[in-house]
């Protein structure tokens, strides 16, 4: 387990803006920074950072956090994970203090096979660099053959694995590396016979796959025999901590580059972006030995929405441009192709090519997909009217699939002029297949989805309010009901103290006027009745603000900063989720006719603390009651228990008249 001061120094140096810029391309809006969120898809940015703060905010799915939580869901990592790879990031060292049992037993597997991984890198670069078998195969072919320079290679990571097929496995045991990580992480297989490891990889050139934080999370193997039965490339299976649909290959190395020039160029192999990067242009990635799925466009997505795929420039090439398309169309994005000489891939031609000639090159052969997709079809069908009529409707699916309206119309305009087709008849066509007319389902519920999108966007609320870039203090009064749940309450109550513990309000008691502190009030009525909250979060952010509010004093603000990056993940997420609850809330009663009345906030608290105190207080005897109900039926006829009901019955009435006051 991390120590408490290295978590303290990682959470003072994680700077939010940076740890999220990684992952997506920011975008500075006033004091805040905003990007189309990560975690779902969304064409209108609705996911902000607030440096300030030093927490995101996404107010299209709610999800919200600190660093340390951005890290842990954009990598799907434990929270230990996330402050490592975050202490790497700032190159702080990390301290542990001994594991529980349990805690090592959750740790152990991910975090023993990232480090295998990260080991057998470090074998497979090693080996090709410093064994003579290694230099005269390995580095030969990187080298003379592919011309890596050595900075290449080291930054890549590329090795090369021996020819005796379990040396490697044999080493990893010698060095610790236990038997079942070498098989979760696929580099070694149990031979059927008898158990014994053999080594995935042997006699192949390395390519380490590094996830977009830069861990590897698996390889590729390249075999250079030209054994016809020998597969050409091998990959590390899914495992733990791989999975191929959801990895883009030298995204790592690309990301920056991505953002900085709002474009990513889509290649098919490891070479051709090793290639293209070791030539100067860096936007460069590749799909990691699969055909293009959609987590890996909604990844590339996170830092562009423009991608250009580069394709041979033979009829496989052009094939394969057609094929990968239609799913970054579904997602919205802008997509060219570039297709090479016929004699080249993207390798051979970086290797061809100088860093500007490359630039040059993309920049004036780049196509719109949609128009090279037209003229490639009308070229096949010439006069055939059958091949013609095909080709308009192959061109109005992938119409059909792009989710902006505008651009939409665009499309049918011009595939209307080049094709002969007329525009009117080109846009029914495309809106019979939006709506589903033909098609499998899949594609209809997705159109029909879009399209709905489409329809609610065009149609902006009259009641719209736009928060201000600060929030001023907005409370939901009228959240909570008589109908809500005990947590319900006690979040609502949590909320109240740690967002406006320190802020004091008025209520006027007959004729003379009340002054209560909201922190005060709290603590006082928890007190009073010996009551603590059933939820364990909740209550440890309550204790923790009341040691803060006993230090500083009444009517002094808690530091917002004391929750969000608390230690404990669950008191920062919640604490996180909490204070950001009502940024985007507007209050449903204050239209009234044509003026517009915001309650103050003394107005909003002076109803909701006392409101959300005496519900909560009535859930709590609502459960003891139920609880002693129990304990009756079950023949504890015990005094005590007679009394308790009794007593718990009495204040329930009271709480019951004082309730429908405040309701």
């Amino acid at each position: 387990m991390i120590d408490r001061e290295t978590i303290d120094r990682i959470y003072a140096a994680a700077n939010i803006v940076d740890i999220v810029g990684d992952y997506v391309t920011l975008r500075r809006k006033g004091i805040n920074y905003e990007a189309c969120c990560p975690f779902h898809q969304e064409k209108t940015p609705s996911f902000k950072v607030s440096p300030a703060r030093g927490i995101y905010k996404c107010f299209g799915c709610g999800k919200s956090g600190n660093a340390i939580n951005f890290v842990m869901e954009s990598e799907n990592a434990t929270y230990p994970e996330a402050l490592r790879i975050i202490a790497k990031r700032y190159g702080i060292e990390v301290r542990e203090e001994k594991m529980t049992d349990e805690e090592m037993a959750r740790n152990n597997t991910r975090e023993s096979m990232f480090a295998l991984n990260a080991w057998a890198a470090e074998y497979f670069q090693r080996y090709m660099m410093y064994e003579d078998e290694g230099r005269s195969v390995g580095l030969s072919y990187f080298s003379s053959l592919r011309g890596f320079t050595d900075a290449t290679i080291s930054r890549f990571g590329l090795g090369f694995c021996p020819s005796n097929g379990a040396r490697f496995s044999e080493e990893a045991r010698l060095a610790g590396y236990k038997q079942e990580y070498l098989l979760s992480t696929g580099l070694s297989i149990a031979r059927e016979s008898d158990g014994a490891l053999r080594d995935r990889f042997y006699d192949r050139v390395i390519f380490p796959i590094h996830n977009i934080s830069g861990r590897v999370v698996g390889f590729g193997g390249r075999t250079l025999r030209t054994d016809k039965k020998v597969a050409k490339y091998q990959n590390s299976p899914e495992s733990e901590i791989y999975n191929k649909r959801r990895e883009v290959y030298g995204l790592y190395f690309a990301k920056k580059a991505i953002s900085q020039q709002d474009a990513a160029i889509l290649v098919e192999g490891y070479a051709d972006v090793i290639s293209m990067h070791q030539a100067g242009v860096e936007n460069v990635v590749a799909s990691s030995g699969t055909s293009l799925t959609e987590e890996q466009i909604r990844l590339i997505g996170r830092f562009t929405n423009n991608i250009t795929l580069m394709f041979d420039g033979d009829s496989a090439g052009v094939k394969a441009a057609l094929r990968g398309v239609d799913l970054i169309l579904k997602e919205g994005m802008n997509v060219r192709i570039v297709l090479l000489p016929e004699e080249h891939d993207p390798d051979t031609f970086a290797r061809a090519n100088s860093s500007e000639q490359l630039r040059e090159y993309i920049k004036d052969n780049a196509q719109d997909f949609l128009a090279f997709k037209a003229r490639l079809l009308l070229g096949e069908a010439t006069n055939d009217p059958l091949k013609r009529t095909d080709a308009i409707n192959d061109m109005v699916y992938s119409i059909s699939l792009i989710p902006d309206q505008i651009k939409r119309s665009e499309y049918i305009r011009y595939c209307a002029e080049i094709m002969n087709v007329d525009q009117q008849t080109l846009a029914v066509a495309v809106a019979r297949k939006i709506d589903g007319v033909g098609g499998d389902s899949e594609t209809q519920d997705f159109l029909r989805r879009q399209q709905h999108r489409d329809r609610q966007q065009a149609t902006p609320s009259s009641l719209t309010v736009t928060p201000p870039e600060t929030p001023s203090v907005v409370l939901p009064a009228g959240e909570i009901t008589g109908g809500s749940s005990l947590d319900t309450l006690e979040q609502e109550l949590t909320k109240y103290l740690i967002k406006y513990g320190h802020v004091n309000y008025e209520v006027l008691d007959g004729k003379d006027v009340l002054e209560f502190n909201v922190a005060r009030f709290i603590f006082d009525e928890l007190d009073g009745d010996e009551l603590q909250f059933d939820s364990v979060v909740y209550r440890k952010i309550v204790e923790l603000y009341r040691e803060e509010w006993n230090e500083r004093g009444e009517g002094v603000e808690v530091p917002m900063h004391i929750f969000i990056n608390h230690y404990d993940p669950d008191v920062s997420r919640v604490s996180i989720e909490l204070l950001t609850s009502d940024d985007n809330y507007v209050i449903s009663k204050i239209w009234e006719q044509k003026e517009v009345h915001i309650e103050s906030a003394e107005e909003q608290l002076a109803e909701g603390v006392p409101k959300a105190m005496v519900l909560y207080k009535w859930r709590t005897l609502d459960k003891r009651i139920a609880e002693l109900k129990a304990r009756m039926a079950a023949g504890d006829d015990h005094e005590g228990v007679l009394a308790l009901f009794t007593k718990y019955q009495a204040a329930r009435v009271a709480i019951a008249k004082v309730s429908g006051r405040l309701i």
